[in-house]
């Protein structure tokens, strides 16, 4: 969602906000707005693109070493600049991430009392209802804490007070928030990468905190005043692991990372002379693990279709049933858990908010939580029982790819040590498995060699209107996948379905303008699969195949082929993504499209 940079040091607020708000755009870009305090409070604030802030800034520069910053991702009010944050009201200046759920009671009290509103937002009736509040105390930080308690939502917000010129107030409830501790200076962001150039020591709040940064100091407590005490974790990712390395776009350089992203996501959890896994963070031991019979996968998006995958690595390895939901579904299906339930919760950023809500019902009603999550110190990590950290870095561009592959890999160690524990996985399937496992970045360097290929087919195939994915058993999720890449980025209509489901609706609208994505190494399945890629061909499809090297008989049909290198079908799906990712992305290039922020998404959904 939404982007917040706040700082507070002795120097230009202004320059160090902006660069903050670079590296968090990817949260937002409907609008973006600063606002800074020398003597008084100034502000600057464009529609769309950053690139419309930074012109407004160089036309009227804005002074002062105190500030706040925002990049917009609209949940209450059009896109436009009389609804970019920041909001003043009087002497109160708020950026805020989040919903408030109960705005229009407190609005038609603050109109009751007076108050008047120049934006459609939400968020300016936390500016209001703080201004109403510092009216009758004359104290900052009480106001603050008082029209926090009336809120009722999920927000982070960082405030400033022209009257109180050396003081900011940041605080969370169900939106992400991090301090940066700087020399001389302290730092407030939505995510780490807005103030890895500034600062590596990070302290990351939890739910119903507000910390008041002064210009030598900082003191976090609850919202009702408990003082609270928090550990600092050094962020070990570089700065330039966020920048964009030479590539044309995050999505591509995040594409040629997976091979390294995936070493680190494998690297010191393998013991092969004891045949085990180590997951440091899993904190579940043999008897609890044995104790499960039954295990829910949860996640959204691209974490759902990486959680359909897992549920074939699970039940094939760990023989225990597996049900996948999405999160925003189980958390108001009164899901059935007791404490032999495990509840396994996917999610990049540890921050979604449907994923965070099932976590906490499942949590509720006595069950186990594990979570595999790309970020450290996340929401979603800190609320669960055991995390499994996938290893990728951070991952910028909208269109989750790196992510996807990670958390594949983080849930076949997951089954591979659950499936030994249970006594399932026996020491030669572990170390075959294993094996198999340790080739995959070495693979995947050579899936990323067909670039130039994948390009061309992009080129063949760039103006047809819709595309149709199909996939079988563990494919099947991979299909669902390409086709949501393609349709994040390129905008073009694309459906995944079940290879075998392609008889019961999909048929009819297979013509010559149709291309057909099948996804068909060679496996059990792959006869029953080119049966349906001749049924497409018999209506004049067009047919391209991701499929494996030697597998002559899917070739047969096809207008184009991709051929993937051999491995262990259950890691199969991690290679045969990698080409649709690909395809996908020089489409959206070539059609023009904004490849790192789609129109309509944010990289977090923090809000339902």
């Amino acid at each position: 969602m939404c982007g917040i940079v706040g700082y507070i040091g002795n120097q230009d607020a202004s320059s160090i906000i902006f660069e903050g708000l670079q590296r968090l755009e990817y949260r937002g870009y409907d609008s973006a707005g600063i606002a800074t305090l020398e003597d008084d409070v100034q502000t600057r604030r464009a529609e769309g693109k950053l690139v419309n802030l930074q012109a407004a800034l160089q036309r009227s520069p804005l002074h002062g070493s105190l500030g706040i910053g925002h990049t917009r991702w609209a949940t209450h009010g059009r896109p436009s600049e009389v609804n970019a944050h920041p909001h003043r009201a009087g002497s109160i200046v708020v950026v805020h991430n989040g919903i408030i759920e109960n705005y229009l009671p407190l609005k038609e009290r603050l109109r009751n009392l007076g108050h008047h509103f120049s934006s459609e937002t939400d968020t300016e009736i936390i500016a209001h209802l703080i201004e109403e509040h510092y009216k009758k105390s004359k104290r900052f930080e009480a106001a603050v804490r008082a029209a926090l308690k009336e809120v009722r939502g999920a927000y982070a917000v960082a405030v400033i007070c022209r009257d109180e010129p050396d003081l900011l107030i940041a605080a969370k409830l169900g939106s992400p928030l991090v301090i940066g501790q700087g020399e001389d200076a302290y730092f407030v962001a939505s995510d780490i990468p807005a103030m890895l150039s500034h600062t590596r020591e990070m302290i990351f709040l939890d739910d119903g905190e507000l910390v008041v940064f002064s210009r030598t100091s900082m003191q976090i407590s609850t919202i009702a005043g408990t003082p609270v005490e928090k550990l600092t974790k050094t962020i070990t990712w570089s700065p330039l692991m966020a920048e964009k390395g030479g590539y044309r776009h995050f999505m591509l350089k995040e594409i040629y990372e997976q091979p390294r992203a995936i070493a680190d996501t494998i690297a010191g959890r393998i013991d092969k002379d004891e045949r085990s896994i180590f997951l440091k963070d899993l904190h579940l031991d043999a008897a609890a693990l044995k104790a499960f019979d039954k295990i829910f996968i949860v996640a959204c998006g691209t974490s759902w279709h990486a959680s359909l995958v897992g549920k074939f690595m699970l039940e094939k390895l760990c023989r225990i049933p597996v049900e996948v939901d999405i999160a925003s579904e189980f958390r108001y299906r009164d899901p059935i858990i007791s404490e032999k339930t495990l509840t396994l919760v996917v999610s990049q950023s540890g921050e979604t908010a449907d994923t965070l809500a099932a976590l906490r019902e499942a949590r509720g009603k006595g069950g186990k939580v594990v979570c595999i999550c790309n970020v450290v110190e996340s929401s979603i990590a800190r609320e669960s029982d055991g995390i499994i950290y996938t290893h990728a870095g951070p991952e910028i561009g909208v269109a989750s790819t790196k992510a996807f592959t990670t958390q594949l890999v983080a849930l076949f160690l997951f089954a591979l040590h659950l499936g030994k524990v249970r006594g399932q996985v026996d020491a030669e399937l572990f170390s075959t498995l294993i094996e198999e496992l340790l080739t995959l970045p070495r693979k995947i360097e050579e899936v990323l060699g067909l670039d130039e290929k994948i390009e061309q087919i992009a080129k063949d195939y760039m103006m047809a209107s819709d595309f149709l994915y199909l996939g079988r058993g563990n494919q099947y999720p991979v299909a669902l996948e390409g086709a949501l890449k393609l349709k994040e980025i390129s905008y073009i209509h694309a459906e995944g379905y079940p290879a075998g489901e392609m008889k019961h609706g999909p048929i009819a609208l297979i013509d010559e303008h149709l291309p057909v994505v099948v996804v068909v190494p060679e496996n059990a399945t792959a006869e029953k699969v080119v049966s349906n890629m001749e049924e497409v061909a018999a209506r004049g499809g067009k047919v391209i195949i991701i499929t494996t090297v030697g597998f002559d008989e899917a070739m047969a049909k096809a207008d184009a082929v991709l051929h993937v290198p051999l491995i262990v079908d259950d890691l199969m799906p991690i290679l045969t993504s990698i080409p649709l990712q690909l395809l996908a992305y020089h489409i959206a290039v070539l059609k023009g499209t904004d490849v790192d922020q789609p129109r309509n998404l944010a990289k977090s959904v923090t809000v339902e």
